[in-house]
């Protein structure tokens, strides 16, 4: 595997003409793949599973990735929608996504022992909130209706945060003081969307103001950017993630409008089609932020075997980021390193 740092060189942009059109090739992203949020929320219920022992319940999916839930349920996970489903006195893990301070009252009615495995860039976004909502701001929340980290955002405030998702959103929302109004956004959407809704917002609302520091994570962000450095290059660029990852989808989007001329998002390999490869010489492979990279791997093989041996990594930033576990976690991992133990 070569690898070619292009960033944001002007040089690059001119080494496609360079290259020999009728051979196949790979234009494989970095960065891709587990983002230090990520890593953190998996690597947190493994080390509940090692030090308590099944079972371990986890609200909502501990990450959007259809390959890591289900190899963490065959290891005792059990997956529930609410805390209302999970037995008194239980230990339940909530997931990276984030939960409202609702969600954290009824686990403690409940008696539930709680691992909180909220990302951190979450977690200040939701600082964000508590911090305008004092100041009696209305909050612009720019995200995906639905989506649980939205749902665990506009909690914090409810009465304070209007969500908006589409353009035709922008013209519902009311506000009480034009001087007093700000946007933030969830940390896993299009950066070049959300400006376009910033923009829109701007026009009703002139004083809008913007986030401390940038919503948008710096993950879903490099991972984007990485598309958009190879998309013009790519005559099918492959995104590998499940259908309900927000960062993953965007990816998809993003490579349609950087320029690849077509781009699919699957979980597993076994899942492309060979009418998807008719008349392609060069492949993009990336990956949203929930995907380990055995998947991504074996998408390399898959395309291996049908020519596409040439891989040249496009690397555009080198994520160094890593996030310490859970302090309830940590504390229980210092106190019983031989573990496993019960939780009760």
């Amino acid at each position: 595997m070569t690898t070619s740092p292009r960033a944001a060189d002007p040089a690059n942009q001119d080494r496609s003409d360079n290259h020999d059109r009728s051979a196949k090739r790979v234009l494989l992203a970095k960065p891709r793949g587990y983002c230090a949020g990520v890593d953190r929320a998996v690597i947190t219920v493994e080390k509940a599973l090692e030090t308590y022992g099944a079972p371990v319940y986890v609200r909502k999916e501990i990450v959007h990735n259809k390959h890591v839930v289900e190899t963490l349920r065959e290891r005792g996970v059990i997956f529930v929608d609410e805390t209302d489903e999970v037995p008194e006195g239980a230990l339940v893990v909530f997931s990276a996504h984030g939960v409202s301070p609702a969600v954290h009252e009824e686990a403690k009615r409940r008696n539930l022992r709680t691992i909180d495995a909220t990302c951190p860039l979450v977690t200040k976004v939701h600082k964000e909130v508590n911090r305008f909502a004092k100041e009696d701001y209305d909050i612009l929340l720019i995200g995906h209706e639905g989506h649980e980290e939205v749902e665990g955002t506009s909690g914090e405030a409810p009465d304070r945060v209007q969500l908006v998702d589409k353009p035709e959103d922008v013209d519902k929302v009311e506000i009480r003081d034009p001087s007093k109004v700000v946007w933030l956004s969830q940390t896993t959407l299009s950066v070049d969307e959300t400006m376009e809704r910033v923009d829109q917002l701007k026009e009703r609302f002139p004083d809008l103001q913007a986030p401390p520091s940038d919503d948008i994570c710096y993950a879903t962000s490099n991972r984007q950017f990485a598309v958009k450095a190879m998309a013009s290059e790519c005559d099918l660029v492959l995104v590998v993630g499940s259908q309900n990852s927000s960062n993953s989808k965007r990816l998809v989007e993003v490579a349609l409008q950087a320029g690849a001329s077509d781009s699919h998002l699957i979980d597993y390999a076994s899942q492309i089609e060979e009418s998807w490869l008719d008349g392609v010489t060069t492949v993009g492979v990336t990956s949203g932020a929930s995907v380990p990279d055995v998947l991504v791997m074996q998408v390399l093989d898959y395309l291996s075997e049908r020519g596409w041996g040439e891989v040249e990594e496009v690397t555009t930033a080198n994520e160094k980021i890593a996030f310490a576990l859970p302090r309830e976690l940590r504390k229980d991992l210092r106190e019983n390193p031989d573990g496993p133990k019960g939780v009760r």
